[in-house]
C-alpha cells in the first residue's frame, strides 16, 4: 500500500515534471473509481496542471484555469486515493483504452499521460474533481489528523487512547500519512510493542516515538530521492528492514523477527526488542503483551 513516503516522492517527481502542462483531455476508463460528476472531467479540457501536492496519503492536483492570467491560481483539484495498490504515474505514450489497469487518464497537449493505475481485482482506488474552494469542506481531507511527516506534533496527548500502538499510528484521523508497511518500521525503530496501549506511553516513550516516525518516514523519502526517476515504476524499491521480514534476524539484536498474521495483512516484530522476550503466534494472543 503506497504510504507517506511513496506518494511525497511521486508527488515531487510529477510535480515538478508536469507544472505548466495542458490538459488536451480527461477520461476515466474505470468510471467507478470517478466520485464526482460536478464539475465533469471535461471541465478540464485546456486547463494548466500547476503542481501535484500530498496530504497524508492523498494527492493534490492543482488545475488552473483555462483563460490568459488565470494560470497561477488553481480554479479546480484533483484529489486522488491510491488504496491499497494504485499508482499515479506519467508516461510518455498514452495507454490503450483497453488497458484494464487504467482508472483515469490525463492526456496532455505534449503527448505525455499522467495516468491513474491500479493493480489487482478490487478496484478501490478513486477520484474527486473539486472546485479548490470546496477543498477545506471535502470530508476526506476533514477528517484527517495531522501530518506525520516531516513534524508531527507532540504525541504524549495526541496517542492518548486505550488502543495499541499498531493500529494507533494507522489511524488516519489520529495521525496522517503512516500505514502497515512504516508502522512497523516506526515501532521498532523506537523499540515499543505493537500492541502497547497509547494510555501507557509515558513522556520520553512518546517523544523517542515521535523521533522514529521523522526519522524512519525521512529515511525512505532519502532513499527513494536517490533511486527513483520518471516514470515511476509499478512496486516501489522500499527500504523495509522489519516489515515481512519475518524469520530474518532483527537487523539491530540479531534476534528473529516475528509476525502476526491478519486476514489481510502481516505485523512484523522483535521480540526481543520490542516485547521483552514474548512471542506471539496469533492475533489472538495479543492482548497478552502490555
Amino acid at each position: 500500500m503506497p504510504e507517506l513516503p511513496e506518494v511525497e516522492i511521486t508527488a515531487r517527481l510529477i510535480g515538478a515534471a508536469v507544472a505548466g502542462a495542458r490538459v488536451e483531455s480527461a477520461l476515466a476508463p474505470g468510471i467507478n473509481a470517478l466520485k464526482t460528476f460536478e464539475p465533469p472531467l471535461s471541465a478540464l479540457q485546456g486547463h494548466t496542471l500547476l503542481d501535484v501536492r500530498r496530504r497524508g496519503k492523498l494527492f493534490l492536483v492543482g488545475i488552473g484555469g483555462a483563460e490568459p492570467g488565470a494560470v497561477a491560481r488553481p480554479e479546480l483539484t484533483l484529489l486522488v486515493h491510491l488504496m491499497s495498490a494504485g499508482r499515479l504515474q506519467l508516461f510518455d505514450r498514452r495507454a490503450s483504452l483497453r488497458d484494464r489497469s487504467s482508472r483515469l487518464l490525463l492526456r496532455l497537449d505534449d503527448g505525455r499521460e499522467l495516468r491513474l493505475r491500479e493493480f489487482g481485482t478490487r478496484q478501490r482506488a478513486w477520484v474527486k474533481l473539486l472546485r479548490s474552494a470546496e477543498l477545506e469542506s471535502e470530508p476526506t481531507l476533514a477528517a484527517l489528523g495531522p501530518e506525520a511527516w516531516p513534524d508531527p506534533p507532540p504525541l504524549r496527548e495526541l496517542l492518548d487512547q486505550p488502543r495499541p500502538l499498531h493500529g494507533l499510528l494507522r489511524d488516519q484521523q489520529v495521525l496522517a500519512g503512516i500505514g502497515r508497511s512504516w508502522v512497523d518500521e516506526i515501532l521498532h525503530a523506537a523499540q515499543l510493542s505493537p500492541f502497547r496501549r497509547g494510555t501507557d506511553l509515558d513522556d520520553e516513550q512518546a517523544e523517542t516515538l515521535r523521533g522514529a516516525i521523522v526519522a524512519e518516514l525521512g529515511r525512505a523519502i532519502a532513499h527513494y530521492e536517490q533511486v527513483l526517476r520518471l516514470p515511476i515504476p509499478d512496486k516501489l524499491p522500499m527500504p523495509l528492514r522489519v516489515h515481512r521480514r519475518n524469520g530474518e534476524p532483527c537487523p539491530r539484536c540479531g534476534e528473529q523477527l516475528q509476525a502476526v498474521f491478519y486476514e489481510d495483512y502481516v505485523m512484523t516484530y522483535c521480540p526481543r526488542c520490542q516485547t521483552d522476550g514474548k512471542v506471539l503466534k496469533d492475533r489472538r494472543l495479543s492482548r497478552l503483551l502490555k
